[in-house]
């Protein structure tokens, strides 16, 4: 990223109108030191004050402007101690204060800009990260409706391993919803890991329990891979829920649980949980002989299934209070039925958590709700020619835009 797009890319701490205005805060200060100058006498003089001008200008302006605040202190110093009688002038001491002070602010804003500098880069790269794990989902996809909100535990955070996807494929449309053990690049390098042998297993296998056998074995494969190369990832394991939309089956879903948070059917006659949370985490299936069974579960037309991550299970109010996820979904859905849509849904959660966390959540939450559209013919089939990226017919713009947010109040 070169100068010039960061600065276009940085936002201005003080805007009005659209318009950068953080300039006038040194230029304001600067003139008020100059009145004062003159008001309060030859006894109280103040003009070394100007020193304020660069620095204040390094803290909020670029710098060119930084510097030329500098040379503009230095100039109003001299004029300004220059109109008063040869006994009352600062002098030449003073002078090199305000000069000096506006070098240093100068150095100070390179170092500040720079620093600004790597952090969008960083976080470019971080962003760039995300929607290469957490793809974006184009909206009406395999069949579904749906919507996805990722929000960061850490406030400087655009990635973690929270992932969710949609693959649609020729034996119905698939759903994978997990959360990673631990944190950093880590976390991330499994999250992708279990995406992209989802993303081929979920369109080629015919079998969810063939699909949920090839995560396993990815997870067991990856820390093998890890431990290779001097990296002892033993431990590291992830939960998921993976979810299956048969073709023709309109009122029922096949569902295997990795550890994960229980799916919820949330539908204009209330929440209940689906059942089938027997299964042990991806990466520990030695300990059970295999991965969990498949279960079919009743899901009906109008219900929308909500499968989030512990982050929203686990966040606490300032009495250590855990968020009550089926309560308050409830309680949404009586006020209002159309709670039930994946967005108002996703968008009720995210802001109940936030809400009852203050903004301050422990861990990275996941909130991605499902359902079925109705089978009005518009959607692609099993047999459509699928592109190698995943999307059939011209890419849409995607519907998860409600936000890789920080975890604070909205």
């Amino acid at each position: 990223m070169t100068e010039m797009e960061f600065g276009r890319r940085r936002r201005p701490l003080l805007r009005i109108r659209g318009a950068g205005v953080a300039w006038l805060l040194p230029l304001l200060l600067l003139v008020g030191i100059v009145l004062l100058d003159f008001t309060t006498g030859e006894e109280f003089r103040i003009v070394t004050w100007i020193v304020l001008v660069p620095g204040i200008a390094a803290a909020v302006c670029g710098v060119w402007t930084t510097a030329a605040y500098g040379v503009l202190s230095v100039v109003t110093y001299v004029l300004v101690d220059s109109a008063w009688p040869n006994q009352y002038q600062a002098g030449f001491g003073d002078f090199l204060l305000v000069a000096l002070g506006g070098a240093l602010a100068t150095l100070a804003a390179v170092v500040r800009v720079r620093q600004e500098r790597q952090v969008g880069h960083m976080r470019d790269i971080a962003e760039t990260t995300r929607r290469t794990v957490l793809r974006p989902l184009p909206p009406r996809w395999a069949g579904l409706d749906h919507a996805g909100v990722y929000l960061a535990a850490d406030v400087d955070a655009r990635v973690g391993g929270d992932f969710y996807d949609i693959q649609p494929g020729p034996h119905g449309a698939r759903v994978l919803v997990g959360d990673v053990q631990g944190k950093g690049l880590g976390a991330v390098e499994v999250a992708a890991a279990l995406l992209g042998t989802f993303r081929e297993a979920g369109y080629h296998e015919r079998d969810l329990g063939t699909v949920a056998e090839r995560l396993e074995t990815r997870m067991r494969r990856h820390r093998a891979h890890m431990a290779a190369l001097g990296r002892d990832e033993g431990d590291r394991f992830a939960t998921a829920v993976l979810i299956a939309f048969p073709d023709g089956t309109a009122d029922a879903i096949d569902v295997t649980n990795f550890g994960h948070e229980p799916p919820l059917a949330v539908g204009p006659r209330g929440v209940r949980e689906l059942p089938g949370g027997d299964g042990l985490p991806l990466g520990l299936g030695d300990l059970a002989g295999g991965p969990p069974p498949v279960h079919r579960a009743r899901l009906a037309a109008d219900e929308t299934l909500l499968l989030v991550t512990d982050g929203v299970t686990e966040a606490r109010d300032e009495p250590g209070e855990f968020y009550e996820l089926a309560r308050e979904v409830s309680r949404a859905v009586r006020a209002d039925p159309r709670h039930t849509e994946p967005r108002r849904l996703v968008r009720r959660v995210r802001d109940g958590v936030l809400r009852h966390s203050g903004g301050r959540l422990d861990d990275d939450t996941t909130i991605f709700a499902v359902r079925r559209l109705p089978d009005d013919g518009e959607e692609p089939g099993a047999g459509d020619a699928v592109r190698a990226d995943g999307v059939t017919g011209p890419r849409v713009p995607a519907t998860d835009d409600l936000g890789t947010g920080r975890a604070r109040g909205e």
